[in-house]
């Protein structure tokens, strides 16, 4: 019979050490920033400190009034697990975790157990991650803090043990969680067992999400290694900031491994910003504002939730049984604002209108029709598109998910978004906003304004195609309300990719085809200067699209629209997406969908 192997014991609990930091409300009340000393006491032994970038010796009392930034050249220090609760945590708030798990050496390392005692003396941390629950401006949240002091914050079994273990309560808590990330990557002297943590935590922050709870993930310097290949990566947000190292193999690794320098800048917050890999860099001035505004608009208090357990279900319930669709009958969305169109333009006259220089583009409705938006940036696999801008703001103090596709306004703007056009990586990050807005039940409003989708060779190379298709095939069942509004150029599966959802709308002015007339001519007359015919016979004016029923609604401009004159416009188009989404919001989501499908099966 073969012997019974018995599971070596990996972790411990110990009780609580004296060295040992605690997070007692009257101590974090009292740790608040040392005054700084007067200038005759500026050579004060202790009362300078060398900054690690610029190597000039600054005020240390002046650096830790600028949030531990060095005022000479704007680089970050590292920041102490204390310093950094106190930094974002409200006052008195911070209740620690699992503080005193404790690994038992599995690979019985030569010194290691003495390497972790030397770092607990010399830190007065107990390992390298601290979690636990605390408020930011009010909200609650579960916070978790990195320590590159304590053996460059490796992950080892006690690092990965206590953050699984906090996600989990965070999850039976119904709690968002905040990962201040910052490592060397793995626990060496733990081997295999070391590994195995990235599968531990991705799986913990998995079951997190599938419960509908946010995950933020904000990456400090450095963030390197099997951090950033599990929890690092992972956040629904993910923050970085300045200047901060992040990457899989560090630059060491990566010269010795295979002898390639990389370039100056690689592996940056503002390379990965630029590839797409984070949402935003947050500056440490600003960081407990950012994360305080992330909590509140995925606050369940404010979010739209589905019918189920709201407290309104009755009253809801009611309105519902005005129709047998879900739509009220005395709802604005029936009225037909084409009659409100007096001046009776060419099809060219439309094309030019919504191709003027005046005309404003997606990034100008934004200020008019929301409030508060944050921008995120990045399809989190190749690049950021600057000719899609999306994020997150209030309509009517509710959050919505905003899609705007951006032309720029001059040469210069025109030029950095591309014209407009979108490419793949522009649609896969529409694509994922959209996902992330259906986690958190929040509608989608996508301004759609392009020539048409980028057609460039790299456009090919990375999958122009299948980035379109995946937002029709992924769109068909969103279960968001999708509301998505034409208001310069609709042009060919470029403008559908974006208003594929449950109504589209079209500015008076706006145009939506197949095709730009001039292709159009091109292909069909083998003469592109046959355009202005071309746009008569193509039916692409708001009007012609209202008849065909490929749109809904018309949104009437007093005179064609430009930056100057948007005031009144704006205020109509407002009212009318609190309509549309007070109406759609009543339908479940079986309902939406196959409302949704029947809209294009009809076509």
């Amino acid at each position: 019979m073969p012997a019974i192997l018995r599971r070596r014991k990996l972790i411990s609990i110990k009780p609580e050490r004296k060295n040992a930091v605690t997070y007692r409300k009257e101590e974090v009340q009292a740790e608040v920033m040392t005054p700084p000393p007067a200038a005759d006491q500026q050579k004060i032994p202790g009362s300078t400190v060398v900054c690690p970038a610029c190597k000039r010796e600054v005020n240390k009392a002046e650096v830790e009034k600028n949030k531990y930034v060095c005022y000479e050249c704007g680089s970050y220090f590292r920041v102490r697990t204390k310093n950094r609760i106190r930094m974002v945590a409200d006052a008195g708030t911070f209740e620690p975790w699992f503080e005193y798990l404790e690994s038992e050496n599995p690979l019985d390392f030569p010194e290691y157990t003495q390497k972790v005692e030397a770092a607990r003396e010399k830190t007065g941390l107990h390992e390298a991650v601290t979690i636990g629950r605390c408020k930011i401006y009010g909200e609650e949240t579960v916070l978790g803090i990195c320590d590159a002091r304590f053996l460059m914050s490796s992950m080892g079994h006690v690092v990965g043990e206590k953050i699984a273990l906090g996600v989990e309560r965070a999850t039976a808590l119904k709690l968002p969680v905040i990962l201040f990330c910052c490592s060397g990557g793995a626990r060496m002297q733990e081997g295999i067992i070391s590994l195995m943590q990235m599968a531990k935590t991705s799986a913990a922050l998995k079951r997190h999400s599938d419960s509908g709870l946010l995950y933020i993930s904000v990456l400090t310097n450095p963030t390197t290694g099997g951090v950033t290949a599990s929890f690092a990566m992972l956040g629904d947000i993910i923050l970085a900031e300045p200047g901060a190292l992040i990457g899989f193999a560090g630059p060491r690794v990566i010269e010795q491994t295979i002898r390639q320098k990389l370039p100056k800048g690689f592996q940056s917050s503002e390379f990965l910003l630029e590839h797409g890999f984070i949402d935003q860099i947050a500056e440490r001035k600003n960081m407990k504002e950012t994360l305080a505004r992330l909590l509140k608009m995925h606050c369940k208090n404010d979010c739209a939730e589905s019918l189920e357990g709201q407290e309104n279900a009755e009253k809801i319930s009611e309105k519902k049984s005005d129709s047998a669709d879900g739509m009220s009958v005395n709802n604005k969305l029936n009225v037909d604002f084409t009659t409100k169109i007096t001046a009776k333009k060419s099809a060219w006259e439309h094309v030019s209108l919504a191709r003027s220089k005046e005309r404003p583009t997606g990034k100008d409705y934004l200020p008019w029709l929301f409030d508060y938006f944050t921008e995120l940036h990045g399809d989190r696999l190749f690049g950021d598109d600057p000719a899609l801008i999306g994020g997150i703001a209030y309509l009517a103090g509710k959050p919505v998910t905003v899609i705007a596709q951006e032309k720029g306004n001059g040469t210069k703007e025109n030029i950095a978004h591309n014209f407009g056009m979108v490419s793949p990586e522009g649609y896969r990050k529409s694509l994922r906003l959209m996902k992330q807005a259906e986690k958190f039940h929040r509608p989608v409003i996508c301004l759609v304004d392009t020539p048409g989708a980028f057609c460039g060779l790299e456009a090919e190379e990375r999958g122009q195609g299948e980035a379109i298709a995946r937002n029709l095939y992924e769109l068909s069942s969103l279960k968001v309300p999708v509301l998505s509004i034409v208001i310069g150029e609709g042009g060919s599966g470029g403008a559908l990719a974006l208003a594929a959802g449950d109504q589209v709308w079209m500015m008076e002015n706006s145009i939506y085809s197949i095709l730009s007339p001039e292709g159009f001519a091109s292909i069909l007359w083998k003469d592109s200067t046959r355009a202005k015919e071309a746009a008569e016979v193509m039916k692409l004016t708001a009007v012609d699209l209202k008849d065909l029923g490929i749109i809904e609604q018309v949104i009437p401009e007093n005179q064609p629209l430009t930056r100057e004159n948007m005031a009144d416009t704006m205020e109509e188009l407002k009212n009318r997406i609190e309509e549309f989404l007070e109406t759609y919001q009543l339908l479940d989501p079986e309902k939406l969908l196959n409302k949704r499908y029947k809209r294009f099966r009809n076509l």
